[in-house]
């Protein structure tokens, strides 16, 4: 995690003009077609491509350069294993409806350092009079939440990552939660979120900054893409409420996967999840890009039985519109546009999308206990087997103003989820 000491600049086209950097002919260099196989035209679609497609044992010590028409498209490696090497190369590109784009790929000795537009923040502090450090992992065992320590360990809770349109954190503390940082510019918000001049944590981010500032109130929810187990008719939420001194996870474990230029990744194992007395394994990956006012979360648990059912979460704090649900393209919308801000000073659209093919319907979840006021998306799960749903928030404030028109925010909403359901066909020649 690297210091930024002031804002970055801002690129608004995803593909920029990029002539500084040395390549080399000595690798696998390959031309990539990419096609656009619907009708739908796509903003910054994610496009990842495997390491198995391609040669060359010493790919790990260079950096891609994808180049289109002479431009180069901003890309990143992703080592999604932590063994030193690669698993994909990853980049956003724009598509009219059915083109096709043939990509030159290279590879360059040097860090073509490209604009960052995507981040990941985290800081603990070992004991209450320590001051806050950077970190790129954690581990959590079950009688070292906030409660029972009695102070607060993590910069903002836990972690936070964001990208040029929104930011949001995990309350690694035991809560699980997930809360929605408002922005206002597309710059990195800085290093120093959460943290005083003396390195010790402090919520500072409650009030109004040039970049923005915590926007969602979540209380006992678990915000706003967190997630819980149906089991029996009851509601089993992955951890606890503040007030609780004991986790009913025996271990998490938290790393920082990825931070890059277009694209971060965060992970999240919980070992031993205690629900209506089962035992469960639970993998989560967190991965958020340029241009996307949201993130994608990717849940997989093992021990299921077939009597549980998936519950992904939409916090309905402070809305007093109705929940709209739409379909569109492989995904099912489940859509809120209200003041879901604090005292319901602005408007918030948030929006949660899971998959079309496992989806049940949805619940309401109870004004008490230990997960309340929210929407519940019910999805079919097996047992180890990755289910992925985004998680979707639009500030008025935010750079784009049409946000505070619900109508505007639901067709973004659905043209979204259009754009997510299309494939990009890529062929290697």
């Amino acid at each position: 995690m690297k210091k930024v000491s002031r804002f970055c600049l801002y690129i608004s086209l995803p593909i920029v003009l990029f002539s500084n950097c040395k390549t080399t002919q000595q690798l696998s260099d390959k031309t990539i077609v990419l096609r656009n196989n619907s009708s739908v035209a796509l903003v910054q679609k994610p496009v990842s491509l495997l390491r198995s497609h391609f040669e060359g044992n010493d790919l790990q010590d260079n950096f891609p350069i994808v180049i289109f028409k002479n431009d180069t498209i901003p890309a990143q490696i992703n080592d999604f294993n932590a063994d030193g090497k690669w698993d994909e190369i990853f980049f956003t590109a724009d598509f009219l409806p059915n083109e096709e784009k043939r990509l030159e790929l290279k590879w360059s000795q040097t860090d073509p350092k490209f604009t960052k537009k995507t981040s990941v923040r985290f800081g603990k502090r070992e004991a209450e009079n320590l001051p806050v450090h950077p970190a790129q992992e954690e581990v959590l065992m079950a009688d070292q939440v906030y409660k029972k320590l009695g102070y607060q360990k993590y910069q903002t809770d836990g972690p936070t990552w964001e990208n040029d349109k929104v930011g949001f954190r995990h309350y690694l503390d035991g809560r699980n939660s997930k809360d929605v940082f408002g922005k206002k510019l597309p710059a990195i918000t800085p290093e120093d979120v959460g943290i005083n001049s003396k390195g010790a944590v402090e919520d500072n981010y409650h009030v109004m900054y040039d970049w923005g500032r915590d926007i969602f109130p979540v209380g006992s929810s678990v915000g706003l893409g967190g997630y819980a187990l149906l089991i029996d008719n009851k509601i089993d939420r992955l951890g606890i409420l503040g007030t609780d001194m004991v986790n009913n996870v025996a271990k998490t474990t938290f790393k920082i996967v990825s931070e890059g230029p277009v694209n971060s990744v965060l992970s999240y194992q919980y070992e031993n999840w205690n629900a209506s007395g089962n035992l469960y394994q639970v993998q989560e990956t967190t991965s958020i890009w340029a241009g996307i006012y949201g993130y994608k979360n990717t849940v997989s648990i093992k021990g299921i039985k077939g009597k549980e059912t998936f519950l992904a979460a939409i916090s309905n704090l402070n809305n007093k519109n109705p929940l709209q649900v739409v379909e569109s393209g492989n995904w099912v919308c489940l859509i809120q546009h209200d003041y879901l801000t604090y005292n319901r000073e602005w408007i918030l659209g948030t929006a949660i999308l899971v998959p079309k093919d496992i989806y049940l319907g949805y619940i309401e979840a109870p004004k008490t206990g230990q997960l309340t006021d929210s929407y519940l998306a019910k999805l079919k799960i097996q047992n180890d087997k990755e289910i992925s749903y985004y998680a979707i928030a639009a500030w008025e404030l935010s750079a784009d103003k049409g946000f505070n028109d619900a109508t505007y925010f639901k067709n973004y909403v659905v043209n979204l989820a259009e754009q997510l359901s299309a494939e990009i066909k890529v062929e290697f020649k």
